[in-house]
């Protein structure tokens, strides 16, 4: 673990804080790659995932920027009512499950409110090295989109952002501006789950791997497309136990429900924590951690469920 100093803290939005980390001991700072993020251990209990949003060049100091969520658990609270300049945290080192695919000739950003955090970071890397790229910025006002005179001073117009007043018949029309792919184009988005979901599905015939999103809030179920999710079982080999996950549920809130307790940290597919070994059965795989190599034979618990008529039988 990472102990980290917090050098400054400062109000970007109503709502929004940036906060600068750096180290508690001084000198330089593990190095980071555009798109990562760093889990830190708030001191509340709570350990909460933030991308860096300052450029991948920058040792001295780790930026993230924190939303104060209307339904937060505890961590964007603490964050705005009680974390100070000179207090210490602990964090993980820079992971990063949202890469930048640098051998991409046109990269196009679509950010929806705090989601523009690592897409900062990613449009820094690009205009440094000279990449083709657009940035777009979705939010309900300019009052509220973090960090805009600062992208815009920095990036002209390879940024377009897009206000809608919090009307979602408003929204960035993400089915036109996807619809043909640029050559040797990758998409990137991050923000609410609806918009990681539209632009999914306006790009789904993109080839595998030119889209790429990282998500803030809800599950990887809440951004798949749209194919109604089917009740099924699950075998539990080692303890001789069947369980049902109903379709509402996933397998993870079934083994809690039969308490069995699974290690988890976000619950959203991303951090790889809830991997189980897959004994046999096909899974529907939501996650964006297992290779597909690794996806023979696991599975994370939290968002991937059976394919329709299949029984999953896990190493439990």
């Amino acid at each position: 673990m990472l102990a980290l100093r917090v050098a400054r803290i400062a109000a970007v939005t109503p709502r929004i804080k940036s906060v600068e980390l750096v180290a508690a001991g001084g000198g330089p700072l593990p190095a980071f790659t555009a798109g990562a993020h760093i889990d830190v251990a708030l001191g509340n209990g709570e350990t909460r995932s933030y991308s860096l949003l300052n450029p991948p060049t920058e040792t001295a100091r780790y930026t993230i920027a924190v939303l104060r969520e209307t339904d937060s658990r505890g961590g964007s609270t603490f964050v705005h009512d009680r974390l100070r300049e000179g207090d210490v945290l602990e964090s993980s080192d820079p992971t990063n499950n949202f890469p930048l695919n640098e051998a991409g000739e046109r990269h196009i950003l679509i950010a929806g409110g705090i989601g523009i955090t690592p897409l900062m970071s990613m449009s820094r890397r690009l205009a440094a090295q000279g990449g083709a790229f657009t940035l777009y910025y979705c939010a309900k006002s300019r009052a509220e989109a973090a960090f805009i005179d600062e992208l815009e001073a920095a990036h002209g117009a390879g940024l377009v952002p897009h206000f809608d007043g919090g009307d979602v018949a408003r929204g960035l029309d993400v089915k036109a501006l996807l619809k043909e792919r640029p050559a040797a184009g990758h998409v990137y988005v991050c923000g609410p789950p609806g918009l990681i979901r539209a632009v999914r599905e306006a790009a789904a015939h993109w080839p595998k791997g030119t889209v790429h999103y990282e998500l803030f809030r809800g599950s990887e179920a809440d951004i798949a497309p749209r194919s109604g999710d089917q009740a099924f079982d699950v075998v539990l080999k080692r303890a001789g136990r069947t369980l049902h996950v109903p379709a509402d549920k996933s397998i993870l809130q079934a083994l809690a429900e039969a308490g069995i307790k699974i290690k988890t940290l976000c619950k959203e597919g991303v951090c790889g924590t809830c991997r189980i070994g897959l004994v046999e059965g096909r899974a529907d795989h939501r996650d964006e951690v297992l290779t597909d190599d690794e996806r023979e034979k696991n599975i994370q618990v939290c968002v991937s469920r059976a394919l329709p008529g299949e029984t999953l039988v896990l190493d439990l």
